[in-house]
């Protein structure tokens, strides 16, 4: 049996225009002037460069007073587009937070280096300094290919048996690769070629001068190595019948090593992302003063040639099919021209007035670089207070940088949720996790903090905050549990 009924829902709809415009203002800096070189290519009605005031506003006006006969034609058809897809509450995804300061679909522009020598082909070259037959070279070169940038083989034997056999024609035994494989693990960077950390070190340590240090701790890594990892130090004094002072000396000739012997290749080349700041904070006298960078106020105006073609239309008696067809592509970049214009100086205001709210908030913090004066801040607080969308600052804070006198930060982490002290005061969480890294930083490694003793200590500091709530903001600081901060 069918029924019908009605339902009723609000909903909030965007125009184009309108999502147009909130990606310009989640683009930071480098993005930006990407989307604005297209911009320039795609419309010739839009160009960079100065104009005087006069012929700007002369521009404006005829544009503006042009032919009204094509007004309907320049109407966009299109399905109207849910607000929900698009704004988001304070609960930000953490996909949403990583920012590498550019926009997530930009493309990637990197340019490789046109000269010098990869990893795999250094590590190629060497192969000749050792006398291989014909079929061991062709193995030895398959393992160095097979070597990724940390320096490690992650593949097992049997699968890069399988692999020269059915790629290289190459058919052997696990036996003889491994013999091979002893002579990759002669290549330089030391401990190169390694399937594992434990072999990795164990590499370097065998190819270091023999001393008693060097011995022990090649027999600690060769013979104890989870006891190792896991700081059993007793039990490492038990098994090797030594002393404190000589176990101390063992490990530390195990940490002078390197545990990703690819990353120490100087022509292992890659390019390097500088981030570029989009806002400048500075104390001049004692006050905060806020600047936005000049890159995201370029100088634009609507095309002369364009605006007198319009003109010259209007002016005509005789109007063609093919002159109507040609003023309404030219009014359509008209349109696009004059838009994109008061866009990006929305942009530029929405940037700032964000950004202001935000250094005022934090005032405290801006004057002195101590992150222990971080108030409590949630997005909802700014949009508050510039009244705009809380999706509107959550763009700006996820995906823009600032330059303060204490370095460049990525403005989200002056974010942070709040909790109340003993003494019924709202503080920030970045301010426990700040005493907390103290707190461990200070502590005896002999005999490391447990999180229950850290909680125990924040209380009496006046933070009454839990024993997991401790282990929480622990591992978001990526430190260690206790045991395995303890040392020697």
């Amino acid at each position: 049996m069918l029924k019908q009924y009605l339902q009723f829902k609000l909903s909030q709809k965007l125009s184009p225009q309108q999502i147009q415009l909130m990606k310009l203002i989640q683009l930071p800096t480098q993005a930006f002037e990407q989307r604005l070189k297209q911009e320039l290519e795609e419309n010739p009605a839009l160009e960079d460069g100065k104009e005087s005031k006069d012929e700007f506003e002369d521009n404006m006006d005829e544009f503006d007073n042009s032919d009204d006969e094509y007004n309907d034609n320049e109407t966009i058809e299109a399905d109207d587009i849910n607000v929900d897809d698009y704004l988001s509450d304070d609960e930000i995804p953490d996909y949403r937070t990583q920012a590498n300061n550019y926009s997530a679909d930009d493309e990637d522009k990197n340019v490789p280096y046109a000269a010098g020598t990869s990893f795999t082909q250094h590590l190629t070259n060497q192969l000749n300094t050792f006398r291989l037959d014909d079929e061991e070279y062709n193995i030895a070169e398959f393992l160095v290919g097979s070597v990724d940038e940390s320096g490690y083989i992650r593949r097992s034997l049997s699968d890069i048996v399988d692999d020269l056999a059915f790629t290289q024609g190459v058919y052997t035994d696990e036996a003889s690769v491994e013999q091979i494989l002893n002579i990759v693990h002669q290549l330089d960077p030391a401990g190169v070629g390694a399937r594992n950390l434990q072999e990795c070190l164990s590499i370097q340590l065998h190819r270091k001068e023999k001393t008693p240090d060097i011995e022990l701790a090649c027999d600690i890594i060769d013979k104890a190595f989870d006891q190792f990892t896991k700081k059993h130090y007793k039990k490492l004094l038990q098994k090797f019948d030594i002393t404190e002072a000589q176990l101390k000396d063992a490990i530390e000739e195990i940490e002078r090593l390197n545990p990703k012997p690819g990353g120490s290749y100087a022509g292992n080349n890659k390019m390097v992302e500088h981030v570029v700041p989009d806002f400048a904070i500075k104390i001049v006298d004692g006050e905060l003063d806020l600047t936005l960078n000049g890159r995201n106020a370029p100088e634009l105006h609507v095309s002369r040639e364009y605006s007198n073609m319009m003109k010259g239309y209007k002016e005509s008696k005789d109007k063609s099919k093919s002159q109507k067809d040609a003023v309404l592509f030219i009014k359509q970049k008209l349109d696009a021209a004059k838009w994109f214009i008061e866009a990006i100086k929305q942009r530029q205001q929405t940037l700032f007035v964000t950004m202001s709210a935000i250094m005022h908030y934090q005032k405290e913090y801006f004057l002195t670089g101590d992150e222990r004066k971080l108030k409590p801040m949630i997005l909802k607080d700014i949009a508050d207070e510039i009244d705009m969308d809380v999706s509107t600052v959550s763009r700006v804070a996820n995906s823009k940088y600032v330059d303060t006198p204490y370095g460049t930060k990525l403005i989200k982490e002056f974010f942070s949720e709040s909790m109340t002290n003993d003494q019924g005061e709202e503080v920030s969480t970045r301010e426990i996790k700040k005493i907390l890294e103290t707190v461990i930083e200070e502590e005896n490694k002999r005999k490391p903090l447990t999180d229950e003793k850290l909680a125990s200590i924040l209380k009496e500091k006046g933070y009454p905050i839990a024993r997991r709530t401790v282990a929480k903001y622990r591992e978001q600081l990526d430190i260690p549990v206790a045991r395995l901060r303890k040392k020697i």
